[in-house]
């Protein structure tokens, strides 16, 4: 075990047993009740690598250091971000697939990037292209889904401008978001073939751009009317009315990203109720995985093992 990873847990060890003195407590003991044959099961609680990213000051940590932190950490599941990958040969891909079996994790969704909100059709190719090879990626791994977005328009500076004005940025000039749809549509229809062949499902995330609503998201999910594009819910990205909204996209979610902020967000912190969004998903009958997305200005060693309990908490039966 490195220096790093040991101190990391040391101090997550003792966060987590304050958390849980003050209140918070985690999973029930499992000596407390025995569920009845057939009964339903808790969800289980996976971790982005995105929430180990800035755990230590001037390096990002690589995906083999984040699944070993997440198996001793106690979470169930991986989550990779794939911009963090710095190898992607088979040989490195298939270690992973080992370490993760090994630690008895689940390495269940990978979050990708792609942009079809472009008036040029060869952008929009482009980004299919790219969309294809993550499909196949995750196929190497085992993921069974992986996240995707419209995309935006790019007229903001940059990603903090964005988030001054709360996702909303005005389309080139020109068109409109209607323009914006079919692109974003027919983008999507040609990456199924290879989500099918594959056996990925392809979440449609709540996010900036074209998902920044509801209607967004469900109008194109709806559209396209297919098994393998449905919704990956990431319970920080409505600034207003979250509850209301996580239940218009919950009929269609097959993964769920989970926003914690523990000592004040980077860009904004939203005070969420995961006891209300877990009531939420259980009507609808999700069953799936809860992927820590910690986003907070907390250190990372505290505030991870706290988000664990907290979602533990909420998402237990």
């Amino acid at each position: 075990m490195t220096h790093d990873r040991r101190e990391f847990l040391i101090g997550s060890a003792a966060a987590a047993g304050l958390w849980a003195s003050s209140g918070a407590k985690g999973q029930a003991d499992p000596a407390a009740s025995t569920p009845e044959s057939g009964a339903r099961r808790s969800n289980p609680i996976a971790v982005s690598t995105y929430s180990y990213w800035r755990y230590r000051a001037g390096a990002k940590l690589k995906i083999e250091d984040c699944i070993a932190l997440a198996g001793e950490m106690g979470f169930d599941a991986v989550e990779i971000l794939e911009i963090q990958m710095h190898r992607r040969d088979d040989a490195y891909l298939q270690s992973l697939k080992r370490q993760a079996f090994v630690a008895g994790l689940s390495l269940c969704g990978m979050s990708t990037h792609q942009d079809f909100v472009s008036p040029e059709s060869e952008d929009r190719m482009a980004n299919v292209a790219k969309t294809v090879a993550s499909i196949e990626l995750a196929y190497k791994l085992g993921i069974p889904t992986i996240r995707v977005n419209t995309g935006r328009w790019g007229t903001s500076r940059d990603f903090d401008e964005l988030m001054k004005n709360r996702g909303i940025e005005p389309p080139l000039e020109g068109y409109t978001d209607e323009d914006a749809f079919p692109w974003v549509i027919e983008s999507l229809e040609k990456c199924l073939p290879a989500a099918e062949r594959c056996g990925v499902v392809l979440g449609l995330e709540n996010h900036w751009g074209l998902g920044l609503t509801p209607q967004g998201v469900m109008r194109i999910v709806d559209a396209i009317d297919s098994p393998w594009l449905q919704v990956t819910m990431d319970t920080g990205n409505f600034l207003e009315d979250p509850y209301k909204r996580l239940e218009m996209i919950a009929p269609k979610t097959v993964f769920v990203q989970a926003k914690t902020y523990f000592g004040g967000g980077v860009w904004y912190a939203l005070d969420l109720d995961y006891e209300r969004i877990a009531a939420i998903l259980g009507r609808h009958g999700y069953r799936g995985y809860v992927s820590l997305e910690f986003e907070g200005r907390e250190d990372p060693k505290t505030a991870i093992p706290k988000s664990l309990a907290l979602l533990r908490k909420a998402f237990s039966v």
